[in-house]
């Protein structure tokens, strides 16, 4: 199965229509990349959960163990973790009622993207979404 990802345009109504954004992976050290991601994701409006089992609070939010403690809908998963760890988090965010699986930057594996349309959810591989949202929504959602 060859992958792509959304067009451009798809990928911009997916960060319009968001609001939450669970991030597995989330640091809570303010030098890691996931930390510095979503500290910016944060300031734009969007509301952040980090899924890290070794942390209480990340940004000022409860963390949570896994994606299926987390007790409100999720718009987006946002991936921080090596590509062979997400097919798990694939099947954990279909079952969570997620709408997108975003693997960050440089993180890719076709088995999780199966897993994850296969459940219906959209897949983004190998894109930040900070990068994204900063080019397609400069001023904001709106």
């Amino acid at each position: 199965m060859a992958f792509e990802n959304p067009s451009r345009e798809e990928i911009k109504t997916i960060l319009q229509h968001a609001n939450t954004i669970a991030v597995v992976g989330l640091s809570d050290d303010p030098s890691k990349t996931s930390h510095m991601v979503s500290e910016a994701m944060q300031r734009k409006g969007y509301r952040i959960i980090p899924v890290n089992p070794n942390a209480e609070t990340i940004l000022g939010e409860k963390c949570y163990a896994k994606l299926a403690d987390v007790p409100e809908p999720i718009d987006i998963v946002n991936v921080f973790r090596r590509p062979e760890h997400t097919p798990p988090i694939a099947e954990e965010a279909v079952a969570a009622g997620a709408k997108v699986l975003w693997l960050q930057l440089g993180i890719a594996n076709d088995e999780a993207a199966r897993i994850a349309q296969a459940g219906g959810l959209t897949i983004i591989m190998d894109r930040c979404i900070k990068v994204e949202d900063s080019i397609l929504l400069p001023h904001g959602k709106q």
